[in-house]
């Protein structure tokens, strides 16, 4: 793969795109001070990088929560008994694939993996618990912590200050 450079105005793409990527190519080429073809190209040069891996939205979790039920976000630390690389490729790819797991991190030193999942209720997370976990007999030790009140949820990556 060819080795990317990036420049103040790359930084500054970036940086507009993270706050709001359904902004126009001509409202983002003004944002930016440059032409709408040149953003264009540059942006696309990007995601063809890899610099920017999707566009999503983000959904409001206490909007929808009287539409769909209040549901349980939990961050789970798990422990596995072997962490040889097949056992922790083999236990990442599966809870990766799995809807619930909305993040899935390997982590050092601690438990093995740090994982934020999103069940309906206590019976959707004890079956997710038992899919995931308690059916897997290299998984050690899991533990469960709750959200009570979400404080602060970002998806922005900090970007140096323009040079």
């Amino acid at each position: 793969m060819e080795q990317i450079t990036i420049d103040a105005t790359d930084l500054l793409l970036l940086d507009a795109l993270q706050r709001d990527a359904s902004q126009s190519n001509q409202a983002l080429a003004a944002r930016v001070h440059i032409s709408p073809p040149t953003c264009l190209r540059r942006v696309k040069r990007l995601v063809e990088a890899g610099l920017i891996e999707r566009q999503v939205a983000v959904l409001s979790a206490d909007k929808l929560a009287p539409l769909l039920g209040h549901g349980l976000q939990a961050i789970v630390e798990i422990t596995l008994d072997r962490q040889d690389a097949e056992a922790l490729e083999a236990f990442e790819q599966r809870v990766a694939a799995d809807d619930a797991v909305q993040q899935c991190y390997r982590v050092s030193p601690g438990p093995d993996f740090v994982l934020v999942v999103q069940a309906r209720d206590m019976p959707d997370y004890l079956a997710l618990a038992q899919r995931l976990f308690t059916s897997d007999a290299n998984v050690r030790n899991v533990k469960a912590f709750f959200s009570v009140k979400r404080s602060k949820f970002g998806t922005r990556v900090p970007l140096p200050a323009k040079t």
